[in-house]
């Protein structure tokens, strides 16, 4: 009984975290909403950030950064779960399979995880903190007017830092995310924090089904 009580209490301290971060992340929305995001010039390159997940996140992800222009997407940096073993791998794949020039390596950085599988509640509070610090350093190191997502659970604190430091006009990233083709009738996790949060400058869905439950969304047809 006592066992349970404690789960309980730690579930409770875990979801009342994730409630309070995404108030505070409503509350900097709030501020910028109404302001306009930094344009850029003609020939300007945009300094591009990718949040790479696992398995078909990442097909997905690869499949999406061949139509980026890299004359025009420049300066490439992935970030990658701190469990994921392959993600500097991933990262040079990704590279490869867009014509990166030469002499431009792939840039990684790597966050920690909020929470394992399996992981209890409890400790996933100093996880979760660990990784929003995590996320607000690697975001304010770079700064990239383009950051592109599409559903891993490590692109939330990532997209919450980009956020903070556009309310207090510290970064003008613009935020694009991307669902996933398997999700036709449903947004993933990651997708309705992002769409009913409004965090997202652009957010797309590959199904007309999803968009006509998701109106603000945008549909274009098949992406990958």
């Amino acid at each position: 009984m006592e066992a349970d009580n404690d789960s309980d209490r730690g579930r409770t301290m875990f979801l009342a975290l994730l409630l309070a971060a995404f108030f505070l992340a409503l509350v900097a929305w709030t501020v910028v909403r109404g302001g306009t995001l930094r344009a850029l010039q003609r020939g300007e390159r945009a300094t591009t950030m990718v949040v790479l997940g696992s398995g078909g996140h990442t097909a997905e992800m690869l499949t999406l950064l061949r139509g980026l222009d890299p004359t025009k997407y420049a300066s490439l940096t992935f970030v990658v779960a701190a469990t994921d073993r392959m993600g500097a791998a991933k990262a040079q794949q990704a590279l490869s399979l867009r014509g990166q020039p030469e002499g431009e390596p792939a840039v990684v950085d790597v966050i920690p995880r909020s929470r394992e599988v399996g992981q209890s509640y409890i400790t996933s509070v100093a996880t979760t903190l660990r990784a929003l610090a995590a996320a607000f350093t690697i975001v304010w190191r770079r700064r990239p007017d383009l950051l592109l997502v599409n559903g891993p659970g490590t692109c939330i604190p990532i997209c919450a830092a980009a956020l903070l430091l556009r309310a207090f006009g510290l970064a003008k990233t613009h935020i694009v995310y991307v669902e996933s083709i398997a999700r036709v009738t449903s947004l993933s996790l990651s997708g309705r924090i992002l769409y009913h949060s409004r965090i997202a400058s652009a957010f797309f869905v590959q199904w007309p089904a999803l968009h006509r439950r998701y109106p603000r969304s945008t549909y274009q047809g098949r992406l990958y």
